[in-house]
């Protein structure tokens, strides 16, 4: 059913066509030129959200009575703004990272976008600035600033084939953790471009769980990641970890043969993000303390598959404690020798040879000890260096 107005200017566009005047109080622009002032278009959500007055041009202006016979409107829905927040650490929250509080609070915010938010100074704990690997105490006051994120449609589920690969690489579950064996190539968690993490296909493929990341490796690095179900078993983990009562070994494939067979590296690590964004980190003397372990496990014509026990978890701790002693990892694009990598790749190579091993740590009076077995590619590379010798 046609709405008066819309009669009133039809009418009025025929008498314009008769010669006769037209309704100063409708006027109606035929060749859609000049002033318009017929029902205004929906305005958009952003247009709506800037807008703060009703445009008294516009025939929809709220206030304006509807026509006769023309369905009621429904009232808009306000918009409320972005406002700063401050929120006091609960118990529950005791020892957590504050990019992990931060993710937890803005759902759907990208990491890369906390971090830089962290660091320009704009989130404080207790007033002050504060890094993204800060650990929370309970009582702390965290401000967090209006973060605004660009509308979507409804969010892209994860492809199946991934969800399938996840789903398939669980090594152990039980009431509070839940283990897979990573594969080479999925990150720990999204960002960066990376649209989903193990932690986001986790949480896609087990939609009842409450799952969060215990520790992170790295995305090339294969193995043994740990996510709990629980927050009291994160907060008991994470403990332990900063406490050095996780034991965690790695495989690695290094350039040629170490001294000996057994090698101590005391090398502190200081962190740095390029330009660009990449992490970069490189051994100095103001860096964070680092200590690795290398035991040799079996030699080979040009390199040497070693066992790496970590007493701290730097970023990239393995890699550039392997570059400092002078045997890199194979298959490093960042750290490693350029000649050593291109050999490894004719051995049938196509990725960073490092695996995440074993995970174990006592909780209480449970102990647990998780092993993930060496990735199928991994494997094949040792045969054809055995076949090679």
């Amino acid at each position: 059913m046609k709405t008066r107005t819309s009669v009133t200017n039809r009418n009025a566009g025929r008498r314009r066509g008769q010669g006769g005047g037209a309704d100063r109080r409708e006027p109606v622009d035929k060749a859609g030129k000049g002033r318009r002032t017929g029902p205004a278009k929906t305005p958009s959500r952003t247009q709506a959200v800037a807008r703060t007055r009703p445009d008294p041009r516009s025939a929809r202006a709220p206030g304006a009575r509807p026509a006769p016979g023309a369905a009621p409107r429904p009232a808009a829905a306000s918009v409320a703004a972005p406002r700063v927040e401050l929120l006091v650490v609960d118990g529950e929250r005791e020892g957590q990272r504050l990019d992990n509080f931060l993710s937890g609070r803005l759902k759907g915010v990208p990491r890369s976008l906390l971090y830089r938010i962290c660091r320009t100074g704009e989130v404080r704990v207790n007033g002050r600035r504060a890094k993204p690997d800060q650990r929370l105490n309970a009582g702390d006051e965290v401000r967090i600033p209006p973060v605004r994120v660009a509308e979507r449609g409804a969010d892209v589920p994860p492809p199946d084939a991934q969800l399938a690969r996840i789903e398939a690489s669980i090594i152990h579950e039980d009431r509070d953790f839940l283990v897979i064996n990573k594969p080479s190539g999925i990150a720990s968690h999204g960002g960066s471009g990376v649209s989903f993490g193990a932690i986001e296909l986790l949480r896609a493929a087990r939609p009842h769980d409450t799952l969060e990341l215990a520790h992170r490796l790295d995305r090339d690095t294969s193995g043994v990641l740990v996510l709990t179900r629980k927050r009291s078993a994160l907060t008991a983990l994470q403990a332990a970890i900063r406490e050095g009562r996780v034991e965690k070994r790695y495989l690695a494939l290094i350039e040629g043969a170490m001294p000996r067979a057994r090698l101590q590296v005391d090398a502190p690590l200081r962190k740095s993000v390029l330009q660009g964004g990449e992490r970069m980190v490189c051994v100095a003397e103001d860096g964070k303390p680092s200590r690795s372990h290398f035991g040799e496990i079996e030699k080979f014509a040009q390199a040497s598959l070693v066992e790496v026990r970590l007493e701290t978890g730097r970023t990239h701790q393995i890699r550039v404690h392997a570059q400092h002693i002078g045997h890199p990892l194979a298959g490093d694009e960042k750290y490693g020798d350029r000649a050593f990598n291109k050999a490894m790749r004719e051995q049938g190579l196509k990725r960073l040879f490092l695996h995440a091993a074993s995970f174990q740590f006592t909780l209480g009076e449970r102990s647990y000890c998780f092993n993930a077995p060496l990735a199928a590619e991994l494997a094949a590379v040792l045969d054809a260096l055995k076949a090679g010798d």
